[in-house]
């Protein structure tokens, strides 16, 4: 997320009553978690063992729960609960306006679109020219979609990330302060859910498709002409290159890399990142044509077994 104007240190450090290190005046133009950094970012860290990734991420300030050395043009803010304060800081700069009608007046719609009964469309939203948007979709606020898309009935776009932390009692939420960002010639299948970014953007691609009943984590970036079936699954912060194709019921974990012009075939699980241009199968998922080899030596089993 933004912070247009950006704030200082030493404004942000105050609004949390906490101590810091670094040039006050340095400027904070950016909240992210830390999958999505990017210079002039604030996010957090609460565990040591993402405090090497997290000072040496691209973020100009990190709030930590451990008193040590500055980076060198970085800055600190001393927390004893960094994730307690980082939502404190979405809750301020981000805070959720409840909708008073089914179009948001402030949303901007372009022309030759088609918005179709039950709709409801949030604050700040964005639509392009020429998309079509079936009955009862539901677009949640700061979403940006391009032209020429579709979206087909049910689909609900921006819904928080699934993003927790777990306490001794309780499951302490990370609020959402992203977006879900559609590029032009997209379209998307009845009953398909798009989170936001927990505090970046999710982001389908131009000309890429997807099927009914389909899940897209948050902050995860979908390239250009890729296809998806029915029932893809796929988690946060993953980066899928363009072309990709997933078949139906693929899974697809965290925080991994599919190369461009991978096809999976269908009910495959995705564990780890994959290399393009190559077609898998399998949970986890290896190389079709090594997967099947493997199940037809398996098949044969019980025949070489009762030959020994």
């Amino acid at each position: 997320m933004r912070l247009l104007p950006p704030k200082t240190l030493k404004e942000i450090a105050g609004s949390l009553a906490a101590e810091f290190a670094g040039n006050p005046d340095i400027l904070i133009s950016g909240i992210n978690e830390i999958h999505r950094v990017a210079n002039g970012d604030i996010t957090f860290v609460d565990h040591p063992k993402y405090y090497k990734k997290a000072l040496d991420s691209a973020a100009t300030t990190i709030i930590i729960n451990k008193r040590m050395a500055t980076p060198n043009g970085k800055a600190l803010i001393f927390s004893d609960d960094p994730f307690r304060d980082f939502v404190s800081l979405i809750k301020r700069f981000r805070p959720f306006i409840a909708a008073d009608s089914m179009i948001s007046p402030d949303a901007s719609i372009g022309e030759g679109t088609l918005i179709q009964p039950g709709v409801f469309i949030g604050n700040k939203v964005t639509i392009g020219k020429n998309c079509l948007i079936h009955p009862n979709v539901s677009i949640y606020d700061h979403t940006e979609i391009g032209d020429h898309v579709i979206i087909h009935s049910g689909a609900i776009i921006g819904a928080d990330a699934f993003y927790f932390k777990r306490r001794p009692e309780y499951y302490d939420k990370l609020e959402s302060c992203g977006r879900v960002v559609i590029e032009d010639h997209v379209e998307i299948g009845a009953n398909t859910t798009i989170d936001k970014g927990v505090s970046g953007d999710t982001t389908i691609g131009r000309g890429t498709k997807l099927d009914n009943l389909i899940q897209i984590g948050h902050d995860t970036i979908i390239g250009k002409n890729c296809l998806f079936a029915a029932q893809v699954g796929v988690a946060g912060c993953v980066n899928i290159e363009d072309n990709v194709i997933l078949w139906g019921q693929v899974g697809v974990q965290k925080d991994l890399t599919i190369g461009e012009g991978a096809v999976v075939l269908g009910q495959s699980g995705i564990a780890k990142s994959l290399e393009g241009n190559k077609t898998y199968f399998g949970s986890p998922v290896q190389e079709a044509r090594e997967k099947m080899k493997e199940l037809a030596m398996m098949k044969r089993l019980p025949g070489i077994i009762e030959k020994l």
